[in-house]
């Protein structure tokens, strides 16, 4: 997947897509084969996967708090501002989710010292309630300035002047206001804290997105042979969505493209229905206690021809070879000349023109659907142990059809391992 999970969500109801960062499209509306209230047998047969799902302990939570510290203090780095959001909730739990608002409630880990935590007066009980590894909450009232009080944080942690990380989500308005609150402070953008962290996954983080990867997996062995001639993108899209949520997934998101659409690497606006010899494409995930799965698989409704087999079968070499590309130490940009190598010397492309690769090969995954790094040309980044990525090469063709096979892998000690397992043919897609 190359787009925010929450826009497919949105694309599956109907409506906009759901974040700020994510493109939004007016879709047509459809009519469901798929009831939710009734579910096809199959589906409601399902039953959880995740009773032996094992959360992120408070003991590796402090360590991640440990290792930020320590990344400030080699970066010069005297403190990391972070919102509500995935930084905040890897750092301190999940019970630290709060939605964000014109009233800032903040995050502030120094370098030296404890952590402390921002929010308006009247949230206090509530904020105590839930707060984890400090009980340093300080608050505003509605005319005064969280600014002033996310200053007083820094000072009182030694921080009258030198450089502020601020979380690369951490919105413009917040940092601003701090900064003319403190403007003896230098801010800057806190990647090398939170990506030098959050890059790299514990075991335990390894096996929560195993679990959502399970689980995609099963549901898409349901959806498959459920498809039926005359099929909307929507109505598969919600057996696959039903079938995951049945397993335990959370989160859940569903793109589909059929025939000529399947060419679009985030899809069509245009209504599709399902016809003998077009190329499905599924683009499909979910979470599992906050960690993502993403995979894709492309097949055909019947039986598919020399055309369709021949760029299935380039677009399994190309994955094969990012797949084999993808050792420690290696550039993470040197795994997408290998991918779009194989693409090109097909006589496509060059570069990113379509016929042939328009995206990068790859991206980071973790808690969020998209995180650091990619594989895409230029990246200097080396690989490492606990990395995470797609490997998702595509071969697009215009008023055609696009395939896409697209699995994760993590770097282990010895080198590259996917979650899931391939698919091994045009005609068995899981």
């Amino acid at each position: 997947m190359n787009l925010d999970r929450r826009h497919f969500a949105g694309l599956m109801a109907g409506a906009l897509g759901g974040s700020a960062l994510s493109l939004r499209h007016h879709l047509p509306p459809a009519a469901p084969v798929a009831d939710p209230c009734h579910p096809d047998p199959a589906v409601a047969a399902l039953k959880s996967m995740t009773g032996d799902a094992v959360p992120i302990g408070d003991d590796e939570r402090k360590s991640r708090m440990a290792r930020a510290q320590k990344l400030m203090v080699e970066n010069g780095i005297g403190a990391l501002m972070f919102e509500p959001g995935t930084t905040m909730t890897y750092f301190t739990g999940p019970g630290m989710r709060f939605g964000v608002s014109e009233r800032p409630i903040v995050g502030v880990l120094p370098a030296k010292g404890e952590l402390a935590y921002v929010c308006p007066a009247f949230e206090e009980a509530r904020f105590r309630e839930r707060a984890k590894f400090s009980q340093d909450i300080r608050v505003w009232q509605e005319d005064e300035s969280p600014y002033k009080v996310i200053a007083g944080i820094l000072k009182d942690r030694g921080l009258s002047a030198g450089k502020v990380g601020v979380e690369e989500r951490l919105r413009f308005f917040v940092a601003e206001g701090v900064r003319q609150a403190a403007p003896a402070l230098t801010f800057v953008l806190a990647d090398p804290v939170t990506a030098g962290c959050r890059m790299y996954k514990s075991p335990a983080e390894l096996a929560l997105m195993q679990k959502a990867t399970d689980i995609t997996i099963a549901a898409l062995k349901v959806t498959f042979p459920l498809l039926k001639e005359g099929m909307s993108q929507y109505d598969i899209g919600a057996i696959q969505s039903q079938a995951m949520e049945k397993l335990g997934g959370e989160d859940t998101w569903v793109l589909v493209g059929l025939g000529a659409s399947s060419a679009f690497p985030h899809g069509s606006v245009k209504p599709q229905q399902l016809h003998e010899g077009d190329i499905v494409l599924i683009d499909t995930g979910c979470a599992v206690l906050g960690y993502q799965s993403d995979i894709t698989r492309t097949t055909v409704f019947g039986k598919p021809n020399a055309r369709q087999t021949e760029i299935w079968n380039l677009e399994q070499r190309a994955q094969d070879a990012a797949f084999k590309a993808a050792q420690i130490g290696a550039t993470c940009g040197s795994v997408d000349d290998a991918a779009r190598k194989v693409i090109t010397d097909a006589g496509f492309g060059p570069d990113y023109k379509v016929p042939g690769l328009p995206h990068r090969t790859g991206h980071g995954i973790g808690m969020d659907g998209h995180e650091w790094t990619n594989f895409v040309r230029g990246n200097p980044a080396k690989i490492a142990p606990g990395m995470c990525f797609s490997d998702e090469p595509m071969i697009a063709i215009y008023g055609e059809f696009g395939v896409r096979l697209e699995d994760c892998l993590y770097i282990t000690e010895n080198g590259p391992k996917f979650f899931s397992p391939r698919s091994e043919a045009v005609d068995k897609p899981v």
